[in-house]
């Protein structure tokens, strides 16, 4: 850090806390709630460089499909022909995620897929 930063920082720091600047922040008095938990702490900070820019890993891409997908079916119609495409698409994105599930781990598959998508996305 720059010398005398630290001096810096820490009187402005200082100076809000007096003049009552950070009486009204959001989630006060309240425990943080870290998004990333399950996350390896050495993992973390790549993954939230690559969530920002837009990547997710394959298994929870996947998960955010088979959420959408349920809620779709959700709100079809029970005579709906829609219904029934929405169901077999479901089906097959459980498939597909309980066979790529190796106790916690990606397959090798989905990293494969997941570094191309990143390649053809920053090329």
């Amino acid at each position: 850090m720059i010398p005398g930063f630290e001096t810096i920082v820490e009187e402005r720091i200082k100076k809000a806390q007096k003049d009552g600047e950070f009486k009204n922040l959001k989630g006060l008095n309240k425990p943080l709630k870290f998004e990333d938990q399950h996350i390896p702490e050495e993992l973390r900070l790549s993954h939230k460089i690559l969530k920002n820019a837009g990547f997710l890993p394959p298994e929870v891409e996947l998960k955010k499909k088979i959420t959408q997908t349920e809620q779709l079916l959700e709100v079809a119609g029970l005579d709906s022909p829609e219904r029934l495409k929405i169901q077999k698409k479901l089906n097959w994105l459980l498939a597909k995620s309980n066979s790529t599930r190796t106790d916690r781990q990606c397959s090798p598959i989905m990293l494969d897929n997941y570094k191309d998508n990143i390649i053809n996305k920053i090329s």
